[in-house]
């Protein structure tokens, strides 16, 4: 499965980005510290097949936190995360002697064990694990509709908990079941920025284990709601920005202006505009 499409990969995580601070990964069984900032994945990569980080954070303490999520172990997979651990440092290290990175691998409910380290004669790879097959997600589940049957709010570890719930169950069928149950119940509450988080946090914790013609679904939910004007709106915005990143890039390549206009559909006032914004750069 390929996933999310980047664009709306993007998109997903500038939504996000609004909710997930102050939350803590304490629901999944990780003691750290609470998250500051959802950070931008579209990291400058090693390899042209090599995939994008599933969750960057900044924490509170300032550290940085690598996210991955597996429904296998594979030892291999090691490389892969040094990878990401090259890449977080080409954009955030900076000679920073107070820069300090975590790399935390969430097993789905497939996954009982898995080993942490990787040690050679030049480096070790240490990774912070958690296993959702300990969390029995039926019960944490009711525990939750039975909180919101007594008119209680959720809190953060509710929310952060819903988010991971499909990837608690073992195989693709129970997957695609809790996740179907935990959209049904995101689309019952009152709040807005919870139906946010869960329903987008949702889509991006589970794009690479579940259906994708049923995550087209989901989105089409997210559209009928105010969340979908916040997504059609960063959509357009998306969009505008790589009409805008592609005309400056044929201005930088000598393109006639005439041109440049016809294909991207900007105005000659606006080309000027991008001119003088990179000689200002």
């Amino acid at each position: 499965m390929e996933g999310i499409v980047y664009q709306n990969k993007d998109i997903l995580f500038k939504i996000l980005g609004q909710t997930y601070k102050e939350k803590s990964f304490a629901a999944y069984g990780i003691d750290l510290p609470c998250i500051r900032e959802l950070l931008p994945t579209d990291l400058p990569k090693i390899s042209a097949n090599e995939k994008s980080i599933d969750n960057l954070f900044l924490l509170e303490d300032g550290t940085y936190a690598i996210v991955d999520y597996e429904s296998v172990y594979k030892r291999i997979s090691k490389i892969k995360y040094l990878n990401y651990i090259a890449r977080v440092m080409e954009k955030y290290y900076k000679e920073d002697e107070s820069f300090n990175l975590r790399l935390i691998v969430i097993y789905t409910g497939d996954v009982d064990y898995a080993e942490s380290d990787l040690q050679t004669a030049c480096f070790t790879l240490h990774t912070q694990q958690a296993f959702l097959v300990h969390i029995d997600g039926e019960t944490a589940l009711r525990g939750i509709q039975e909180k919101l049957q007594s008119g209680l709010s959720l809190d953060n570890d509710d929310l952060m908990k819903l988010v991971i719930l499909p990837l608690t169950v073992p195989g693709s069928e129970g997957k695609q079941k809790m996740l179907e149950t935990v959209v049904e119940l995101a689309e019952q509450l009152q709040d807005e920025e919870q139906r946010i988080f869960i329903l987008s946090g949702v889509i991006v914790a589970s794009d690479k284990f579940i259906d994708k013609e049923y995550m087209e679904q989901v989105r089409r939910k997210i559209n009928m709601t105010q969340i979908g004007q916040m997504y059609e709106k960063e959509k357009i915005e998306y969009g505008n920005q790589k009409v805008r990143d592609m005309a400056r890039a044929m201005l930088d390549e000598g393109i006639e202006t005439v041109k440049i206009m016809k294909i991207t559909g900007l105005t000659e006032e606006e080309l000027l505009r991008l001119q003088d914004a990179a000689a200002t750069v």
